[in-house]
């Protein structure tokens, strides 16, 4: 077990020290505050409890340094998740919700046991910045009802049926609201610019080296809070909406669904799955970067499978690797899972001292907290940078954008998916390629075009351009056919069968087949499927040698 199962924080106590325990505790406290309002926002925004995302920060943020491959990636509830989470939770309901996570924790442990957390690094760009862009529209779009004050009992889940639901609602507009909705945006972009910590911590002193710490979501959390209560607002809040936070966690509870259910969550599993591995493993990514370090992508994966097996059976929500979050951990000095470990303690403290102060948010707040969020998340550059792809980037992008705002986020990824692989056999296919050998390569072609052909491969033989083998059946010569593959690189069973076809051809044609330069992936296929014995067990080492021996046996 020790043998694939082995977190950072195994590796990170290793002469550990009392100065490093301060400062994981300093940069775990930092943290904690910055996700206590961002745990609250996520899980009414996907439609759930505000102690879902608390209880999900707490349990899987625990879980995921423990047992994670990362040494400072937090865990949580992530912005990515709402679209999905809201979209089940409106069609399966909260039952099923569970099961789709708990399932999706079972798959990304599989996953990481199987050592498959390098294979997201394939995925292309286009399509993780297209559903990205996406979601971060989507979330935006889904906290206007409360960042405008709105009265709408119910909103939909599809994009068009927002709009609808928001045009209808219009005339509901409370002004106290969204006046408070648009101040507290206003002071955490203020903030942001005031005291990011971009502009130089180290250079910072006194005063100003303290606000740094204090993160503009917690800020104007406080702000808006104590404005709504000292004024009296007649604005909508945790309390008046949720009936508070309790102030314990939840005992473990074993919901009623049908098992029968499993087969209609399958893509919303799958999408649960594929999003949290590539949210963790680009966020472990960035960290890596951060603090010069190398993150074990498969225990990641097994970590995160835990996490999202059992927070939902304790009341919690889809938990991944936070980018904002984890970015605030290394600021503040985190550099062990310990660090993690104490957020999510302190979260746990919240919870227990301070959940009766959290009846008095305003929803308008946490709305505007997510505005910001989303607008972070996006990579709104991509679009004006368009024009620096080709068509199928361009197409890719665009496509998987529009549908997952549009359409569905498992839509989106499935089309991406589908593209991109589309995109990539059409390149490899354009770079394989077969040139014909002529007089000029060699003196012994010389008059030599009717009885012996030669012909040079590159690139990969493989079921996209098996045409090329085609194209040397349909004009064979008289007496001899010299094929240098020395340049292919790989031969899938397709391009071996068409090989195959070749030589059966040559045979009854009584056309000689002479093959030189297999290389090893080459060559292996090429005993597997039984070439080497059509072409007499023969493979000669360079082309020269090859033809050599075809003119001259038609001399003879």
């Amino acid at each position: 077990m020790a043998f694939f199962f082995r977190p950072k924080l195994v590796d990170s106590l290793k002469g550990y020290t009392r100065e490093q325990l301060g400062t994981d505790i300093g940069a775990g406290l930092t943290v904690g505050v910055v996700a206590l309002p961002l745990a609250m926002a996520f899980a009414i925004a996907s439609g759930l409890k505000p102690e879902a995302g608390l209880f999900s920060a707490i349990i899987a943020g625990f879980i995921i340094s423990a047992l994670g491959g990362s040494k400072v990636q937090i865990g949580g509830p992530a912005g990515a998740f709402i679209v999905i989470v809201y979209g089940i939770l409106e069609r399966y309901g909260l039952a099923n919700l569970i099961l789709a996570t708990a399932a999706s924790g079972v798959l990304l442990f599989i996953m990481g046991l199987l050592k498959l957390g390098t294979l997201i690094r394939f995925i292309p760009v286009a399509v993780v910045i297209g559903f990205t862009n996406g979601i971060a529209v989507l979330i935006m779009l889904s906290q206007a009802k409360d960042f405008l004050g709105l009265k709408v009992n119910n909103m939909p889940a599809d994009f068009f049926g927002i709009l609808r639901t928001l045009n209808e609602a219009l005339p509901t507009l409370q002004a106290p609201a969204f006046a408070l909705a648009c101040g507290s945006l206003a002071l955490i972009v203020l903030w942001q610019r005031v005291f990011s910590t971009q502009q130089g911590q180290a250079s910072a002193k006194g005063l100003r080296r303290m606000l740094q710490v204090v993160p503009g979501s917690i800020v104007a959390l406080i702000a808006a809070t104590l404005i709504a209560l000292g004024l009296n607002l007649p604005v909508e809040t945790i309390g008046s909406k949720f009936g508070g936070i309790p102030s314990e966690l939840p005992s473990f509870v074993w919901p009623e669904f049908s098992w029968g259910n499993l087969q209609d969550l399958t893509m919303p599993i799958m999408t649960l799955t594929l999003l949290g591995a590539i949210e963790s493993l680009l966020c472990a990514r960035i960290a890596d970067g951060l603090i010069g370090d190398r993150h074990n992508p498969n225990q990641e994966l097994m970590a995160q499978g835990v996490a999202n097996f059992v927070t939902p059976f304790f009341g919690g929500m889809p938990a991944t690797g936070t980018i904002a979050r984890t970015v605030t951990n290394v600021k503040s000095g985190g550099r062990s899972p310990v660090a993690g470990m104490v957020h999510a303690l302190v979260l746990l403290l919240v919870v227990w001292v301070a959940a009766p102060l959290a009846n008095h948010v305003p929803l308008a707040t946490l709305a505007a907290i997510l505005m910001f969020v989303a607008w972070n998340m996006g990579e709104w550059h991509a679009f004006t940078d368009l024009k620096q792809f080709r068509a199928p980037y361009r197409i890719t992008l665009l496509a998987v954008f529009l549908l997952t705002v549009m359409v569905d986020l498992t839509v989106a990824v499935q089309f991406g998916l589908f593209a991109a692989c589309i995109t990539f056999i059409y390149r490899i296919s354009s770079l394989s390629r077969v040139e014909e050998l002529k007089d000029i390569d060699s003196p012994l072609l010389l008059n030599q075009q009717r009885q012996v052909r030669a012909y040079r491969f590159y690139g990969a033989l493989f079921f996209g351009a098996v045409k090329m083998v085609e194209a040397i059946e349909d004009e064979l010569p008289q007496k001899a056919v010299v094929l240098d593959l020395k340049n292919l690189i790989y031969i899938d069973s397709s391009g071996a069968d068409a090989l195959v076809a070749l030589a059966q051809v040559c045979q009854k044609k009584h056309v000689r087949l002479i093959i030189c330069g297999l290389n090893h992936q080459p060559m292996d296929i090429a005993k597997r499927t039984g070439l080497l014995n059509l072409v007499g067990n023969i493979v000669w080492p360079d082309w020269a040698s090859a033809l050599e021996t075809a003119v001259l046996s038609d001399k003879s």
